[in-house]
């Protein structure tokens, strides 16, 4: 049977003893559990963003000052989680799902409010933070680790308590709201079930129950949800009020044309016509500065960082590495497709991110802590001698 055969693929490999008694000299990336090429990468995205930032605040130094400080804060993060054995991070995993659940519901009960939204909790003079952005992580990992203890394909007990540790995060940050951080921490969780193995037939029975919930969730949007999706269908309704960003994101993004008019010299974004153009909608200075060109070369990178994530995570020597480390690469996959998606026009506005290039300190650290979890996985797997 094709699950028995997935479930064959996804057994620990053996461990052989090193051959004659030779030990090789470990290298630096070795020592450091680091990947070098994914590490490459994610220093040139940095940087580039850093470059787009500049433009997009209007020429803000101390904005693209502090992201940098974010940005240094955000790897040495990365560095420590990269040191983390999986198995310590496997038995960490129930503490760090509860600690995340339980700081949603403390920005329930005393959260700080910011731009309409409950979706912050702040230590005074310390830090202010969003601890929906830190269940991205703790989402996969609860799962993963719950998963990874047990024989796959899961069991529909199996299925129903990864229900239950899916619905209660998103649940608490949708009411925040929050629907986009809540659509990616539940992907997040859903990536990680469909990984071990679900049958397809059971992955059709599950879009036909999504489908068939749609008017509950149309129902329990807020007004100002619902007028997003609406503006997405026909942003010319309300040219002047609720459509004026899709308006001005894609109107900056055509202006661009091929090769675009130049760094610092968009049009859109430097006579503050695009909102929130160093956040949601900096694709769109993007577009506008570097054309069709900066755009792909950007997407490029993006795609280049999603093989070299998926890969790591293919040969990772456990279950719980490949669930785990799957995960993290497919939702920042999902990051960047559904920024790009509704700064272009083709999905609703939701308020993600452009991952590692939008302005912004929990998200930033949050991704570079999962990256460095990645490359934990990796750097300790246990190699096959060639």
């Amino acid at each position: 049977m094709a699950w028995m055969r997935l479930t064959r693929g996804l057994r620990a490999r053996p461990v052989r003893a090193p051959q004659d008694g030779i030990s090789r000299r470990k290298s630096l990336w070795e020592r450091s559990h680091l990947d070098p090429w994914l590490l490459l990468l994610l220093l040139v995205l940095l940087v580039a963003g850093l470059g787009v930032l500049y433009s997009a605040s209007g020429q803000r130094i101390d904005v693209v000052m502090a992201q940098g400080t974010r940005f240094m804060v955000a790897l040495g993060v990365m560095l420590v989680l990269a040191q983390l054995p999986p198995a310590t991070l496997m038995r960490w995993a129930p503490l760090v799902y509860g600690a995340g659940v339980l700081m949603l519901v403390a920005v329930e009960l005393v959260g700080d409010l910011g731009m309409g939204a409950q979706r912050w909790l702040e230590i005074p003079g310390v830090i202010r933070f969003q601890p929906s952005e830190l269940m991205k992580l703790a989402m996969p990992l609860m799962l993963a680790a719950w998963l990874g203890r047990r024989a796959l394909p899961p069991r529909w007990k199996d299925l129903l308590i990864c229900a239950v540790f899916i619905g209660v995060p998103v649940v608490l940050i949708a009411k925040q709201p929050d629907l986009g951080t809540s659509l990616l921490v539940g992907c997040a969780g859903v990536f990680v079930v469909l990984m071990a193995g679900l049958s397809w037939r059971f992955i059709g029975l599950l879009c036909v129950a999504a489908a068939a919930a749609l008017p509950l969730l149309w129902i329990n949007m807020h007004s100002y949800q619902r007028q997003r999706v609406l503006t997405f269908l026909n942003p010319d309704s309300d040219p002047l009020g609720a459509g004026w960003n899709i308006i001005q994101s894609t109107t900056a993004i055509g202006s661009g044309g091929l090769s675009g008019k130049g760094w610092l010299q968009g049009t859109q974004s430097q006579l503050e016509f695009l909102p929130e153009r160093h956040t949601d909608f900096i694709v769109a200075v993007l577009g506008e500065e570097f054309g069709l060109v900066g755009m792909l070369l950007v997407l490029l990178l993006y795609l280049l960082i999603v093989i070299r994530g998926l890969w790591l995570s293919a040969v990772a020597h456990d279950t719980f590495g490949r669930l785990l480390g799957g995960s993290i690469i497919l939702t920042f996959f999902i990051y960047v497709f559904v920024n790009v998606g509704m700064v272009s026009g083709i999905l609703p506005v939701v308020g993600v991110p452009l991952p590692l290039v939008s302005y912004g300190g929990t998200s930033s650290v949050t991704l570079l802590a999962g990256f460095g979890i990645l490359m934990s996985i990796h750097g300790h797997r246990r190699l096959l001698p060639r």
